[in-house]
Protein backbone atom coordinates (compact mmCIF):
# COMPACT_ATOMS: atom_id res chain seq x y z
CA UNK A 1 0.00 0.00 0.00
CA UNK A 2 2.86 2.41 0.87
CA UNK A 3 4.63 1.59 -2.40
CA UNK A 4 1.39 2.17 -4.32
CA UNK A 5 0.83 5.55 -2.61
CA UNK A 6 4.38 6.69 -3.39
CA UNK A 7 3.96 5.71 -7.03
CA UNK A 8 0.70 7.65 -7.26
CA UNK A 9 2.32 10.68 -5.59
CA UNK A 10 5.29 10.53 -7.96
CA UNK A 11 3.01 10.33 -10.97
CA UNK A 12 0.89 13.20 -9.62
CA UNK A 13 3.92 15.47 -9.27
CA UNK A 14 5.32 14.60 -12.71
CA UNK A 15 1.93 14.90 -14.38
CA UNK A 16 1.19 18.20 -12.66
CA UNK A 17 4.44 19.68 -13.97
CA UNK A 18 3.71 18.26 -17.41
CA UNK A 19 0.20 19.66 -17.47
CA UNK A 20 1.45 23.07 -16.36
CA UNK A 21 3.83 23.07 -19.32
CA UNK A 22 1.19 21.94 -21.78
CA UNK A 23 -1.58 24.22 -20.51
CA UNK A 24 0.09 27.32 -21.93
CA UNK A 25 -0.49 27.14 -25.66
CA UNK A 26 2.16 29.69 -26.54
CA UNK A 27 5.13 27.93 -24.93
CA UNK A 28 6.85 24.63 -25.61
CA UNK A 29 9.61 24.08 -23.09
CA UNK A 30 12.32 21.46 -22.70
CA UNK A 31 9.76 19.14 -21.07
CA UNK A 32 7.88 18.83 -24.38
CA UNK A 33 10.87 17.08 -25.91
CA UNK A 34 10.92 14.78 -22.90
CA UNK A 35 7.23 13.91 -23.46
CA UNK A 36 7.49 12.63 -27.03
CA UNK A 37 6.08 9.13 -27.64
CA UNK A 38 7.68 6.94 -28.81
CA UNK A 39 10.74 8.25 -27.04
CA UNK A 40 13.44 9.39 -29.52
CA UNK A 41 16.83 7.71 -29.52
CA UNK A 42 18.56 10.96 -28.49
CA UNK A 43 17.57 14.53 -27.62
CA UNK A 44 20.04 17.38 -27.09
CA UNK A 45 18.55 20.55 -25.64
CA UNK A 46 20.11 23.83 -26.81
CA UNK A 47 19.65 27.47 -25.88
CA UNK A 48 17.03 29.68 -27.46
CA UNK A 49 13.74 28.87 -29.14
CA UNK A 50 11.91 29.13 -32.44
CA UNK A 51 8.74 31.24 -32.34
CA UNK A 52 5.93 30.88 -34.88
CA UNK A 53 4.56 33.93 -36.66
CA UNK A 54 1.24 34.52 -38.42
CA UNK A 55 2.76 33.28 -41.66
CA UNK A 56 5.67 30.87 -41.77
CA UNK A 57 7.51 29.60 -44.80
CA UNK A 58 8.58 26.10 -45.74
CA UNK A 59 10.70 24.37 -48.35
CA UNK A 60 11.08 20.75 -49.43
CA UNK A 61 14.29 19.49 -51.00
CA UNK A 62 15.02 16.09 -52.47
CA UNK A 63 13.06 13.59 -54.56
CA UNK A 64 9.68 12.75 -53.04
CA UNK A 65 7.16 10.45 -54.70
CA UNK A 66 4.28 12.46 -53.26
CA UNK A 67 5.44 15.95 -52.41
CA UNK A 68 1.89 17.32 -52.52
CA UNK A 69 0.86 15.07 -49.61
CA UNK A 70 3.77 16.29 -47.47
CA UNK A 71 2.89 19.90 -48.24
CA UNK A 72 -0.77 19.39 -47.39
CA UNK A 73 -0.06 17.37 -44.24
CA UNK A 74 2.39 19.95 -42.90
CA UNK A 75 0.00 22.74 -43.87
CA UNK A 76 -2.83 21.06 -41.95
CA UNK A 77 -0.71 21.25 -38.78
CA UNK A 78 0.60 24.81 -39.23
CA UNK A 79 -2.04 27.27 -40.47
CA UNK A 80 -0.77 30.05 -42.73
CA UNK A 81 2.21 28.05 -43.93
CA UNK A 82 3.41 29.17 -47.36
CA UNK A 83 6.08 27.89 -49.73
CA UNK A 84 9.34 29.82 -49.73
CA UNK A 85 10.37 31.35 -53.04
CA UNK A 86 13.68 32.77 -51.85
CA UNK A 87 15.58 29.61 -50.91
CA UNK A 88 15.39 30.35 -47.20
CA UNK A 89 12.53 29.03 -45.05
CA UNK A 90 11.37 28.77 -41.45
CA UNK A 91 10.71 25.05 -41.85
CA UNK A 92 12.94 22.99 -44.11
CA UNK A 93 12.27 19.38 -45.09
CA UNK A 94 15.06 17.53 -46.84
CA UNK A 95 15.54 14.00 -48.16
CA UNK A 96 19.20 13.20 -48.75
CA UNK A 97 20.36 10.34 -50.95
CA UNK A 98 23.59 10.09 -48.98
CA UNK A 99 23.16 10.17 -45.23
CA UNK A 100 24.34 8.33 -42.14
CA UNK A 101 20.77 8.13 -40.86
CA UNK A 102 19.35 4.59 -40.61
CA UNK A 103 16.37 3.52 -42.71
CA UNK A 104 13.23 5.36 -41.48
CA UNK A 105 15.44 7.59 -39.33
CA UNK A 106 15.41 11.37 -39.17
CA UNK A 107 17.14 14.35 -37.63
CA UNK A 108 15.03 17.22 -36.30
CA UNK A 109 16.87 20.44 -35.51
CA UNK A 110 15.25 23.47 -33.90
CA UNK A 111 17.07 26.81 -33.64
CA UNK A 112 15.81 30.37 -33.23
CA UNK A 113 16.19 30.68 -37.01
CA UNK A 114 13.93 27.77 -37.87
CA UNK A 115 13.17 24.05 -37.93
CA UNK A 116 14.88 21.51 -40.17
CA UNK A 117 13.96 17.85 -40.66
CA UNK A 118 16.47 15.72 -42.56
CA UNK A 119 15.95 12.09 -43.56
CA UNK A 120 17.35 9.55 -45.96
CA UNK A 121 13.89 8.44 -47.12
CA UNK A 122 10.29 9.62 -47.14
CA UNK A 123 9.40 7.46 -44.15
CA UNK A 124 11.98 9.19 -41.99
CA UNK A 125 10.75 12.57 -43.17
CA UNK A 126 7.17 11.64 -42.28
CA UNK A 127 8.19 10.43 -38.81
CA UNK A 128 10.12 13.65 -38.25
CA UNK A 129 6.93 15.57 -39.00
CA UNK A 130 5.03 13.37 -36.54
CA UNK A 131 7.55 14.32 -33.86
CA UNK A 132 7.16 18.00 -34.74
CA UNK A 133 3.41 17.47 -34.45
CA UNK A 134 3.77 16.51 -30.79
CA UNK A 135 5.74 19.72 -30.17
CA UNK A 136 2.84 21.81 -31.45
CA UNK A 137 -0.27 22.66 -29.40
CA UNK A 138 -3.09 20.11 -29.29
CA UNK A 139 -5.26 22.70 -31.03
CA UNK A 140 -3.51 22.06 -34.37
CA UNK A 141 -5.47 18.82 -34.61
CA UNK A 142 -8.64 20.86 -35.13
CA UNK A 143 -7.03 22.78 -38.03
CA UNK A 144 -7.09 26.44 -39.00
CA UNK A 145 -6.26 27.57 -35.48
CA UNK A 146 -3.39 30.04 -35.37
CA UNK A 147 -0.28 29.06 -33.41
CA UNK A 148 1.28 32.50 -33.66
CA UNK A 149 3.56 33.06 -30.66
CA UNK A 150 3.97 29.35 -29.95
CA UNK A 151 7.62 28.58 -29.27
CA UNK A 152 9.69 25.41 -29.48
CA UNK A 153 12.87 25.08 -27.47
CA UNK A 154 16.03 24.76 -29.55
CA UNK A 155 17.16 21.14 -29.69
CA UNK A 156 18.51 18.38 -31.89
CA UNK A 157 16.79 14.99 -32.15
CA UNK A 158 18.45 12.00 -33.76
CA UNK A 159 15.92 9.24 -34.12
CA UNK A 160 15.20 5.92 -35.83
CA UNK A 161 13.15 2.79 -35.11
CA UNK A 162 14.44 -0.31 -33.36
CA UNK A 163 12.35 -2.71 -35.49
CA UNK A 164 11.35 -2.63 -39.14
CA UNK A 165 7.95 -4.29 -38.58
CA UNK A 166 5.72 -2.18 -36.35
CA UNK A 167 2.23 -3.41 -37.00
CA UNK A 168 -1.45 -3.21 -36.14
CA UNK A 169 -4.07 -5.73 -37.21
CA UNK A 170 -7.80 -5.28 -37.73
CA UNK A 171 -10.34 -8.08 -38.14
CA UNK A 172 -13.16 -6.93 -40.42
CA UNK A 173 -14.76 -10.37 -40.87
CA UNK A 174 -16.38 -10.73 -37.45
CA UNK A 175 -17.60 -7.15 -37.65
CA UNK A 176 -17.40 -5.03 -40.79
CA UNK A 177 -15.98 -1.51 -40.66
CA UNK A 178 -16.57 1.09 -43.35
CA UNK A 179 -13.82 2.68 -45.44
CA UNK A 180 -13.84 5.91 -43.40
CA UNK A 181 -13.02 4.04 -40.22
CA UNK A 182 -10.30 1.97 -41.88
CA UNK A 183 -8.66 5.26 -42.88
CA UNK A 184 -9.10 6.60 -39.36
CA UNK A 185 -7.44 3.43 -38.01
CA UNK A 186 -4.57 4.00 -40.43
CA UNK A 187 -4.27 7.58 -39.12
CA UNK A 188 -3.79 6.16 -35.61
CA UNK A 189 -1.13 3.77 -36.85
CA UNK A 190 0.68 6.59 -38.64
CA UNK A 191 0.53 8.90 -35.63
CA UNK A 192 2.41 6.27 -33.63
CA UNK A 193 5.15 5.86 -36.27
CA UNK A 194 4.00 2.32 -36.96
CA UNK A 195 4.28 1.07 -40.52
CA UNK A 196 2.17 -2.07 -41.13
CA UNK A 197 -1.60 -2.47 -41.36
CA UNK A 198 -2.53 -6.18 -41.29
CA UNK A 199 -6.00 -6.38 -42.81
CA UNK A 200 -7.84 -9.58 -41.83
CA UNK A 201 -10.26 -9.72 -44.75
CA UNK A 202 -11.71 -13.24 -44.68
CA UNK A 203 -12.93 -15.63 -41.99
CA UNK A 204 -15.87 -17.83 -41.05
CA UNK A 205 -18.13 -14.84 -40.38
CA UNK A 206 -17.77 -13.02 -43.68
CA UNK A 207 -15.70 -12.57 -46.85
CA UNK A 208 -14.85 -8.87 -47.27
CA UNK A 209 -12.84 -8.53 -50.50
CA UNK A 210 -14.32 -8.17 -53.99
CA UNK A 211 -12.98 -10.89 -56.29
CA UNK A 212 -14.28 -10.29 -59.79
CA UNK A 213 -13.88 -13.89 -60.95
CA UNK A 214 -16.00 -15.11 -58.01
CA UNK A 215 -18.80 -12.54 -57.49
CA UNK A 216 -20.70 -14.84 -55.11
CA UNK A 217 -17.97 -14.27 -52.52
CA UNK A 218 -19.37 -10.78 -51.98
CA UNK A 219 -22.94 -11.38 -53.12
CA UNK A 220 -23.44 -14.26 -50.67
CA UNK A 221 -20.38 -14.93 -48.48
CA UNK A 222 -20.11 -11.33 -47.25
CA UNK A 223 -23.52 -11.45 -45.55
CA UNK A 224 -25.02 -13.28 -42.58
CA UNK A 225 -28.28 -13.27 -40.67
CA UNK A 226 -28.40 -10.55 -38.04
CA UNK A 227 -27.67 -11.76 -34.50
CA UNK A 228 -26.06 -8.53 -33.31
CA UNK A 229 -28.43 -8.32 -30.34
CA UNK A 230 -27.28 -11.72 -29.04
CA UNK A 231 -24.21 -13.01 -27.26
CA UNK A 232 -21.54 -13.95 -29.83
CA UNK A 233 -21.19 -17.43 -28.37
CA UNK A 234 -24.93 -18.09 -27.93
CA UNK A 235 -26.54 -17.07 -31.21
CA UNK A 236 -29.92 -18.59 -31.98
CA UNK A 237 -30.39 -20.99 -34.92
CA UNK A 238 -30.94 -19.61 -38.39
CA UNK A 239 -34.59 -19.83 -39.40
CA UNK A 240 -35.69 -21.35 -42.73
CA UNK A 241 -35.82 -18.64 -45.38
CA UNK A 242 -34.25 -16.02 -43.12
CA UNK A 243 -32.44 -13.31 -45.08
CA UNK A 244 -28.81 -12.41 -44.53
CA UNK A 245 -28.71 -8.67 -43.86
CA UNK A 246 -25.58 -8.04 -41.79
CA UNK A 247 -22.19 -7.62 -43.45
CA UNK A 248 -20.45 -5.77 -46.22
CA UNK A 249 -17.34 -5.83 -48.37
CA UNK A 250 -14.72 -3.60 -49.93
CA UNK A 251 -14.77 -3.07 -53.66
CA UNK A 252 -11.44 -3.28 -55.44
CA UNK A 253 -11.63 0.45 -56.04
CA UNK A 254 -12.07 1.04 -52.29
CA UNK A 255 -9.13 -1.26 -51.58
CA UNK A 256 -6.92 0.76 -53.94
CA UNK A 257 -8.09 3.94 -52.24
CA UNK A 258 -7.17 2.61 -48.80
CA UNK A 259 -3.80 1.29 -49.98
CA UNK A 260 -2.96 4.69 -51.50
CA UNK A 261 -4.08 6.46 -48.31
CA UNK A 262 -1.86 4.19 -46.23
CA UNK A 263 1.12 4.54 -48.58
CA UNK A 264 1.05 8.33 -48.23
CA UNK A 265 1.42 7.73 -44.50
CA UNK A 266 4.30 5.27 -44.97
CA UNK A 267 2.16 2.25 -44.08
CA UNK A 268 2.20 -1.09 -45.90
CA UNK A 269 -1.12 -2.91 -46.12
CA UNK A 270 -0.82 -6.69 -45.70
CA UNK A 271 -3.92 -8.63 -46.83
CA UNK A 272 -4.87 -11.86 -45.09
CA UNK A 273 -6.74 -14.54 -47.04
CA UNK A 274 -7.39 -17.45 -44.66
CA UNK A 275 -6.59 -21.01 -45.75
CA UNK A 276 -7.21 -23.88 -45.28
CA UNK A 277 -9.17 -23.21 -42.06
CA UNK A 278 -11.37 -20.28 -41.05
CA UNK A 279 -12.88 -20.58 -44.50
CA UNK A 280 -16.41 -21.91 -43.93
CA UNK A 281 -18.02 -18.69 -45.21
CA UNK A 282 -16.90 -19.77 -48.69
CA UNK A 283 -19.20 -22.80 -48.52
CA UNK A 284 -22.28 -20.56 -48.45
CA UNK A 285 -21.68 -20.12 -52.19
CA UNK A 286 -19.12 -22.74 -53.20
CA UNK A 287 -19.90 -25.87 -51.13
CA UNK A 288 -17.98 -28.16 -53.49
CA UNK A 289 -14.70 -26.78 -52.14
CA UNK A 290 -15.27 -28.45 -48.76
CA UNK A 291 -14.75 -32.10 -47.94
CA UNK A 292 -18.44 -32.80 -47.29
CA UNK A 293 -19.88 -30.63 -50.07
CA UNK A 294 -22.68 -29.26 -47.87
CA UNK A 295 -24.16 -25.82 -48.51
CA UNK A 296 -23.49 -23.95 -45.25
CA UNK A 297 -24.71 -20.55 -44.03
CA UNK A 298 -22.28 -17.84 -43.03
CA UNK A 299 -22.09 -18.08 -39.26
CA UNK A 300 -23.62 -15.11 -37.40
CA UNK A 301 -21.49 -15.78 -34.32
CA UNK A 302 -18.98 -18.16 -32.81
CA UNK A 303 -18.06 -21.22 -34.87
CA UNK A 304 -15.82 -23.52 -32.89
CA UNK A 305 -14.23 -25.87 -33.59
CA UNK A 306 -14.22 -24.71 -37.20
CA UNK A 307 -14.36 -28.18 -38.73
CA UNK A 308 -15.49 -27.13 -42.21
CA UNK A 309 -12.28 -26.21 -44.01
CA UNK A 310 -11.03 -26.27 -47.58
CA UNK A 311 -10.53 -29.76 -48.98
CA UNK A 312 -6.82 -30.44 -49.46
CA UNK A 313 -7.51 -33.33 -51.81
CA UNK A 314 -9.61 -31.34 -54.27
CA UNK A 315 -7.65 -29.79 -57.17
CA UNK A 316 -10.50 -27.30 -57.70
CA UNK A 317 -9.62 -25.74 -54.33
CA UNK A 318 -6.19 -24.75 -55.60
CA UNK A 319 -7.56 -23.40 -58.87
CA UNK A 320 -9.99 -21.31 -56.81
CA UNK A 321 -7.28 -20.01 -54.46
CA UNK A 322 -4.81 -19.32 -57.24
CA UNK A 323 -7.40 -17.28 -59.13
CA UNK A 324 -8.06 -15.29 -55.96
CA UNK A 325 -4.33 -14.75 -55.43
CA UNK A 326 -4.06 -13.46 -59.02
CA UNK A 327 -6.42 -10.61 -58.14
CA UNK A 328 -4.93 -10.04 -54.69
CA UNK A 329 -1.40 -9.56 -56.02
CA UNK A 330 -2.70 -7.04 -58.56
CA UNK A 331 -4.42 -5.07 -55.80
CA UNK A 332 -1.82 -5.13 -53.03
CA UNK A 333 1.74 -3.91 -53.76
CA UNK A 334 3.06 -5.27 -50.44
CA UNK A 335 5.84 -7.85 -50.47
CA UNK A 336 3.78 -10.23 -48.32
CA UNK A 337 0.45 -12.01 -48.43
CA UNK A 338 -0.78 -13.50 -45.16
CA UNK A 339 -2.37 -16.90 -45.75
CA UNK A 340 -3.57 -17.62 -42.20
CA UNK A 341 -2.97 -21.32 -41.58
CA UNK A 342 -4.22 -21.30 -37.99
CA UNK A 343 -6.73 -23.43 -36.15
CA UNK A 344 -7.49 -25.73 -39.08
CA UNK A 345 -9.46 -28.61 -37.52
CA UNK A 346 -8.66 -31.70 -39.59
CA UNK A 347 -11.63 -33.86 -38.60
CA UNK A 348 -13.05 -34.02 -42.12
CA UNK A 349 -9.62 -34.50 -43.72
CA UNK A 350 -9.28 -37.72 -41.72
CA UNK A 351 -12.38 -39.22 -43.32
CA UNK A 352 -12.31 -37.48 -46.72
CA UNK A 353 -11.36 -39.94 -49.52
CA UNK A 354 -9.76 -37.16 -51.58
CA UNK A 355 -7.62 -35.93 -48.67
CA UNK A 356 -6.54 -39.45 -47.78
CA UNK A 357 -5.68 -40.12 -51.41
CA UNK A 358 -3.57 -36.95 -51.42
CA UNK A 359 -1.70 -38.08 -48.31
CA UNK A 360 -0.92 -41.39 -49.98
CA UNK A 361 0.04 -39.89 -53.35
CA UNK A 362 2.37 -37.31 -51.80
CA UNK A 363 3.86 -39.80 -49.32
CA UNK A 364 2.78 -37.74 -46.31
CA UNK A 365 2.72 -39.08 -42.77
CA UNK A 366 -0.55 -37.57 -41.58
CA UNK A 367 -2.98 -34.65 -41.78
CA UNK A 368 -0.42 -32.26 -40.23
CA UNK A 369 1.94 -32.96 -43.10
CA UNK A 370 -1.01 -32.54 -45.45
CA UNK A 371 -1.50 -29.01 -44.15
CA UNK A 372 2.21 -28.34 -44.62
CA UNK A 373 1.93 -29.67 -48.20
CA UNK A 374 -1.09 -27.38 -48.72
CA UNK A 375 0.79 -24.31 -47.45
CA UNK A 376 3.93 -25.13 -49.44
CA UNK A 377 1.92 -25.56 -52.63
CA UNK A 378 0.31 -22.16 -52.12
CA UNK A 379 3.67 -20.64 -51.22
CA UNK A 380 5.15 -21.77 -54.53
CA UNK A 381 2.29 -20.17 -56.42
CA UNK A 382 2.49 -16.93 -54.44
CA UNK A 383 6.25 -16.83 -54.97
CA UNK A 384 5.69 -17.23 -58.69
CA UNK A 385 3.77 -13.95 -58.47
CA UNK A 386 6.73 -12.20 -56.84
CA UNK A 387 5.30 -12.31 -53.31
CA UNK A 388 6.18 -14.02 -50.04
CA UNK A 389 3.88 -15.62 -47.47
CA UNK A 390 3.25 -15.03 -43.78
CA UNK A 391 1.32 -17.54 -41.70
CA UNK A 392 0.28 -18.00 -38.10
CA UNK A 393 2.59 -20.29 -36.16
CA UNK A 394 0.52 -23.41 -36.93
CA UNK A 395 2.22 -23.46 -40.34
CA UNK A 396 5.20 -24.93 -38.48
CA UNK A 397 3.26 -28.15 -37.96
CA UNK A 398 4.27 -30.83 -40.43
CA UNK A 399 7.19 -28.80 -41.75
CA UNK A 400 7.63 -25.12 -42.57
CA UNK A 401 7.47 -23.80 -46.12
CA UNK A 402 10.89 -22.76 -47.44
CA UNK A 403 10.58 -18.95 -47.39
CA UNK A 404 7.66 -18.51 -45.02
CA UNK A 405 7.59 -15.86 -42.30
CA UNK A 406 5.98 -17.00 -39.07
CA UNK A 407 3.64 -14.81 -37.05
CA UNK A 408 3.95 -16.21 -33.54
CA UNK A 409 0.68 -15.84 -31.63
CA UNK A 410 0.47 -18.88 -29.33
CA UNK A 411 3.13 -17.47 -27.05
CA UNK A 412 6.71 -17.25 -28.29
CA UNK A 413 7.54 -20.93 -28.90
CA UNK A 414 6.64 -20.81 -32.59
CA UNK A 415 8.69 -17.68 -33.12
CA UNK A 416 11.66 -19.16 -31.33
CA UNK A 417 11.52 -22.37 -33.37
CA UNK A 418 11.22 -20.47 -36.64
CA UNK A 419 14.05 -18.06 -35.86
CA UNK A 420 16.32 -20.89 -34.76
CA UNK A 421 15.62 -22.53 -38.13
CA UNK A 422 16.58 -19.33 -39.95
CA UNK A 423 13.08 -18.03 -40.74
CA UNK A 424 11.85 -14.49 -40.27
CA UNK A 425 9.45 -13.98 -37.39
CA UNK A 426 6.88 -11.40 -36.34
CA UNK A 427 6.02 -11.62 -32.65
CA UNK A 428 2.38 -11.22 -31.71
CA UNK A 429 1.79 -13.34 -28.59
CA UNK A 430 -1.77 -13.34 -27.32
CA UNK A 431 -0.43 -12.95 -23.78
CA UNK A 432 0.68 -9.35 -24.38
CA UNK A 433 -0.57 -7.89 -27.66
CA UNK A 434 -4.05 -9.23 -28.27
CA UNK A 435 -6.08 -6.05 -27.95
CA UNK A 436 -9.38 -7.94 -27.89
CA UNK A 437 -8.44 -8.91 -24.32
CA UNK A 438 -9.57 -7.00 -21.26
CA UNK A 439 -7.37 -4.11 -20.17
CA UNK A 440 -8.92 -3.70 -16.75
CA UNK A 441 -11.58 -5.13 -14.45
CA UNK A 442 -14.03 -7.14 -16.62
CA UNK A 443 -16.88 -5.97 -14.38
CA UNK A 444 -16.34 -2.34 -15.41
CA UNK A 445 -14.80 -2.70 -18.89
CA UNK A 446 -16.63 -3.03 -22.21
CA UNK A 447 -17.07 -6.65 -23.22
CA UNK A 448 -13.98 -8.44 -24.48
CA UNK A 449 -13.26 -12.01 -25.56
CA UNK A 450 -11.41 -12.68 -22.29
CA UNK A 451 -7.76 -12.57 -21.33
CA UNK A 452 -5.87 -9.88 -19.47
CA UNK A 453 -3.67 -7.39 -21.33
CA UNK A 454 -3.50 -4.10 -19.41
CA UNK A 455 -1.37 -1.34 -20.86
CA UNK A 456 1.48 -1.94 -18.40
CA UNK A 457 1.71 -5.54 -19.61
CA UNK A 458 1.85 -4.35 -23.22
CA UNK A 459 4.58 -1.88 -22.32
CA UNK A 460 6.58 -4.61 -20.59
CA UNK A 461 6.75 -6.79 -23.68
CA UNK A 462 10.18 -7.57 -25.16
CA UNK A 463 9.87 -8.76 -28.78
CA UNK A 464 13.18 -10.65 -28.87
CA UNK A 465 12.71 -13.88 -26.88
CA UNK A 466 15.38 -14.63 -24.29
CA UNK A 467 15.88 -18.11 -25.79
CA UNK A 468 17.36 -16.71 -28.99
CA UNK A 469 21.11 -16.43 -29.42
CA UNK A 470 22.53 -13.06 -30.45
CA UNK A 471 23.02 -14.18 -34.06
CA UNK A 472 19.33 -15.17 -34.23
CA UNK A 473 17.96 -11.77 -33.19
CA UNK A 474 18.07 -10.61 -36.81
CA UNK A 475 15.22 -12.96 -37.70
CA UNK A 476 12.79 -11.08 -35.44
CA UNK A 477 11.43 -8.45 -37.82
CA UNK A 478 9.37 -6.84 -35.08
CA UNK A 479 5.92 -7.26 -33.60
CA UNK A 480 2.31 -6.21 -33.93
CA UNK A 481 -0.91 -6.09 -31.95
CA UNK A 482 -4.08 -7.82 -33.11
CA UNK A 483 -7.64 -6.60 -32.74
CA UNK A 484 -10.05 -9.48 -33.25
CA UNK A 485 -13.61 -8.20 -33.28
CA UNK A 486 -15.95 -10.95 -32.11
CA UNK A 487 -17.10 -8.62 -29.31
CA UNK A 488 -16.11 -5.32 -30.93
CA UNK A 489 -19.15 -4.15 -32.88
CA UNK A 490 -18.63 -0.40 -33.13
CA UNK A 491 -15.89 2.00 -34.14
CA UNK A 492 -15.90 3.62 -30.69
CA UNK A 493 -15.33 0.23 -29.09
CA UNK A 494 -12.54 -0.56 -31.54
CA UNK A 495 -10.75 2.71 -30.73
CA UNK A 496 -11.16 2.12 -27.01
CA UNK A 497 -9.57 -1.31 -27.30
CA UNK A 498 -6.47 -0.07 -29.12
CA UNK A 499 -5.87 3.32 -27.48
CA UNK A 500 -3.64 3.86 -25.64
CA UNK A 501 -2.31 0.28 -25.75
CA UNK A 502 -1.15 1.04 -29.29
CA UNK A 503 0.82 3.94 -27.81
CA UNK A 504 2.61 1.59 -25.42
CA UNK A 505 3.45 -0.87 -28.18
CA UNK A 506 4.73 1.91 -30.43
CA UNK A 507 7.43 2.71 -27.89
CA UNK A 508 8.28 -0.97 -27.43
CA UNK A 509 8.91 -1.25 -31.17
CA UNK A 510 10.57 2.12 -31.80
CA UNK A 511 12.65 3.11 -28.80
CA UNK A 512 15.80 1.52 -27.38
CA UNK A 513 14.95 -1.00 -24.63
CA UNK A 514 17.11 0.78 -22.06
CA UNK A 515 15.03 3.94 -22.54
CA UNK A 516 11.80 2.33 -21.47
CA UNK A 517 10.50 3.16 -18.00
CA UNK A 518 6.89 2.52 -17.01
CA UNK A 519 6.47 5.43 -14.58
CA UNK A 520 8.06 7.84 -17.05
CA UNK A 521 5.85 6.53 -19.86
CA UNK A 522 2.70 7.03 -17.77
CA UNK A 523 3.61 10.66 -17.20
CA UNK A 524 4.34 11.24 -20.88
CA UNK A 525 1.11 9.51 -21.86
CA UNK A 526 -0.90 11.94 -19.75
CA UNK A 527 0.66 14.71 -21.83
CA UNK A 528 -0.41 12.94 -25.04
CA UNK A 529 -4.01 12.01 -24.18
CA UNK A 530 -5.39 15.55 -24.64
CA UNK A 531 -4.20 15.31 -28.25
CA UNK A 532 -6.26 12.14 -28.67
CA UNK A 533 -9.21 14.09 -27.32
CA UNK A 534 -8.59 16.90 -29.79
CA UNK A 535 -8.51 14.31 -32.58
CA UNK A 536 -11.81 12.92 -31.24
CA UNK A 537 -10.28 9.48 -30.84
CA UNK A 538 -11.97 7.35 -28.22
CA UNK A 539 -9.46 6.04 -25.70
CA UNK A 540 -9.23 4.41 -22.32
CA UNK A 541 -8.07 6.86 -19.66
CA UNK A 542 -5.45 5.67 -17.18
CA UNK A 543 -7.55 7.17 -14.38
CA UNK A 544 -9.83 4.15 -14.74
CA UNK A 545 -7.07 1.93 -13.36
CA UNK A 546 -6.80 4.03 -10.22
CA UNK A 547 -10.57 4.13 -9.80
CA UNK A 548 -10.93 0.36 -10.17
CA UNK A 549 -8.17 -0.30 -7.61
CA UNK A 550 -9.79 1.76 -4.86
Amino acid sequence: MIHHSLRVLTLFVVMTITQMCSSTQNTTTESSFMNIIPKPQSVEILTGAFVFDTENTFSIQGALSNQIFFEEFLGSLIPGLIRSTTGSADIKLQVLQETDLPVEGYSLQVTPAGIQIIAGDESGLFYGIQTLRQLLPDSVEKQNISIRGHSIQSAVIQDYPRFGWRGMHLDVSRHFFQVDFVKRYIDMIAFHKMNVFHWHLTDDNGWRLEIKQYPKLTEICAWRVDREDQDWRKWSPIKPGEQSTYGGFYTQEEVREIIAYAAERQITVIPEIEMPGHSSEIFAAYPGLSCKGDLLPVRPGSYWPNEDILCAGNDSVFTFLENIIDEVVELFPAEYIHIGGDEAAKKHWKTCPKCQARIKAEHLADEHELQSWFIQKMERYIQSKGKRIIGWDEILEGGLAADATVMSWRGEAGGVAAAQAGHNVIMTPSSHVYFDHYQGNPETEPQAIGGDSPIQKVYSYEPIPAELAANEHKYVLGAQANLWTEFVKTTDHAEYMVLPRMTALSEVLWSAPEQRDWVDFQARLQYLLPRFKALEWNYRDLDQDEASSE
